[in-house]
């Protein structure tokens, strides 16, 4: 059972932004300081990645732990109430981002997915976009 009112718990989550989030933010950062030149949230790509380097081909999506279910991650905590309805809203963006991924793939993109919790190591972050950069496949 939830211990806050409905009125407040739809208060809470309609605060939860789904662009311009600080570790998104940290990402476009982290390229901008090494030189890359992107562009944010292209809505004529498949899925609207957050960050697209057009002239790389690669798209990459920062997740956040919990709403995209990181395996083995604290971040991606179960909620004990509505247990059904958690689970199905996290199995729909989980699939819903695989069918984006092949999609773009498929039109001929690299696809990057940067976790919310590996933020914290920018040097990571940075290496597997020049791994994915330097690949003719991706």
């Amino acid at each position: 059972m939830d211990i806050i009112s409905k009125e407040k718990r739809s208060w809470n989550m309609s605060r939860i932004k789904s662009k311009n989030t600080k570790p998104e933010i940290l990402v476009r950062s982290l390229l901008h300081r090494a030189g890359y030149r992107f562009r944010l949230h292209v809505k004529d790509l498949p899925g609207t990645p957050d960050i697209v380097l057009p002239r790389h081909e690669l798209a990459i999506f920062v997740h956040g732990c919990f709403w995209h279910r990181h395996s083995n991650c604290k971040f991606a905590y179960q909620p004990k109430s509505r247990t059904d309805f958690w689970a199905a809203k996290f199995r729909n963006n989980v699939e819903r981002h695989r069918k984006v991924v092949m999609q773009l793939q498929e039109l001929g993109w690299k696809v990057i997915l940067v976790w919310e919790c590996e933020t914290s190591d920018s040097n990571k972050i940075l290496t597997r976009i020049a791994d994915a950069l330097s690949s003719r496949t991706g």
